[in-house]
C-alpha cells in the first residue's frame, strides 16, 4: 500500500466517524435506505483528483466538511491523522462551524461572508472548494430532473437562496480554478438554473 493511499484511508475513516448518523438529504430510495453523508466528501475528492489536485488537497476533500458539520473539536485529530496543511485547507472550505450548542450564525451570513473569502482567497483551497460546489450542483441537477421541484425544499433559503449563491459561486471561480473544473462549473449551473427558472422567479 502507498503512503497515500494509506492517508486516504485515514482520513475516510476519519470523516466516517465525524459524519456518523448523517444522511444526504434526498437520496432515500424506494426502500427508505437514504445514503450515508461521507458519500459526499468521497466524491468531492474524486473530483479533485480529477482536475489535478494533489494528496493534501484529495485528503481535504474527504474531511472538507467535518469542522462544519462536526464542530471545532474535530480539528486535533484531523491535524494529528493528515497534517497541519490539511487542516489549513479544511477551514478554507468551512463556512461556519457550530457553537457548543450546535448552533450556527444565519445561512444568508454564512454564505455572504464565505463568498467574501472565496472572492480575496488564492491557493491550494479553491480546487478544493469548486469541486465541493461542483458535486453539489451535480446532485442538484440530478434531484431536480428526477424529484421535480421538491428539491428545493431541502435548502435552508428555498429555491431563491440556492439559486442566488451557486450563481455568485461560480462567478466567483470563474478563471481561478483549471480550465475543465470552471466549464464544468458554468455547464452544471446552467442546466440547474435552467431547470430552477422553470420553478420560481
Amino acid at each position: 500500500m502507498t503512503p497515500f493511499a494509506t492517508r486516504f484511508d485515514a482520513a475516510l475513516c476519519l470523516a466516517a466517524q465525524a459524519h456518523q448518523g448523517q444522511v444526504r438529504k434526498g437520496t432515500a430510495n424506494g426502500l427508505g435506505l437514504a445514503l450515508p453523508y461521507v458519500t459526499h466528501p468521497v466524491a468531492v475528492a474524486t473530483l479533485v483528483q480529477r482536475y489535478g489536485g494533489d494528496a493534501d488537497q484529495i485528503i481535504a476533500a474527504l474531511l472538507h466538511d467535518v469542522l462544519e458539520d462536526g464542530g471545532e473539536h474535530w480539528a486535533e485529530p484531523i491535524a494529528t491523522e493528515c497534517g497541519a496543511e490539511v487542516l489549513a485547507l479544511v477551514r478554507f472550505c468551512t463556512d461556519g462551524v457550530p457553537d457548543a450548542a450546535g448552533h450556527k450564525a444565519p445561512w444568508r451570513e454564512r454564505k455572504e461572508a464565505y463568498l467574501a473569502h472565496l472572492a480575496q482567497a488564492t491557493g491550494p483551497g479553491l480546487l478544493v472548494s469548486a469541486c465541493d460546489k461542483l458535486a453539489n450542483l451535480q446532485a442538484i441537477h440530478l434531484d431536480r430532473v428526477e424529484c421535480g421541484a421538491v428539491v428545493w425544499s431541502r435548502f435552508s433559503a428555498g429555491l431563491t437562496g440556492a439559486r442566488w449563491y451557486y450563481k455568485e459561486l461560480v462567478a466567483t471561480f470563474a478563471g481561478r480554478v483549471p480550465a475543465a473544473l470552471d466549464q464544468a462549473l458554468n455547464r452544471e449551473w446552467q442546466a440547474v438554473e435552467a431547470l430552477a427558472a422553470v420553478d420560481g422567479p
